[in-house]
């Protein structure tokens, strides 16, 4: 553990490189995620039960981190995920996911490992399963509880 760092590592924000931060500021806020006060023209903060969600130009976040010219596109081999208590719960975020403008990538369905799941891409293409897995119950707050 590091010194001065209280518990087990964490994440406490996912930043998202987006085209258009106003248009995937709208698309997170019709999920559900509640838009922060700390959120100005360049990047949108929103709060999340068990991290913050950040949407940064995607140009703009390339080069904050260094990289040279236009932020590369295409599949990245990342996918974010959020666990919900029961399959209807799967569906119903998929469908909203849908509604917002973003594409279903693959309906929510039963898992070889005896959950229920799908995956949704947002309208930057960022990938997200949702998943209800009975094997990682949450807490009260929405945190995964892994055995």
């Amino acid at each position: 553990m590091l010194e001065g760092v209280p518990g087990m590592p964490h994440i406490s924000l996912v930043t998202l490189g987006v085209d258009d931060v106003e248009r995937a500021s709208q698309f997170y806020a019709a999920l559900g995620w509640t838009r922060s006060s700390a959120s100005e023209p360049s990047v949108t903060f929103f709060h999340g039960s068990t991290a913050a969600l950040a949407l940064f130009g995607r140009d703009a976040l390339a080069a904050d981190v260094g990289l040279p010219g236009p932020a590369p596109r295409g599949f990245a081999g990342v996918a974010l995920a959020m666990n919900l208590p029961t399959t209807a719960a799967v569906d119903e975020m998929l469908a909203g996911a849908q509604q917002a403008g973003g594409r279903i990538v693959k309906p929510g369905q039963q898992t070889p490992w005896g959950g229920y799941a799908g995956y949704f891409a947002d309208p930057d293409g960022h990938l997200w399963e949702v998943a209800h897995n009975p094997f990682f119950p949450l807490d009260p707050d929405g945190r995964v509880s892994l055995p």
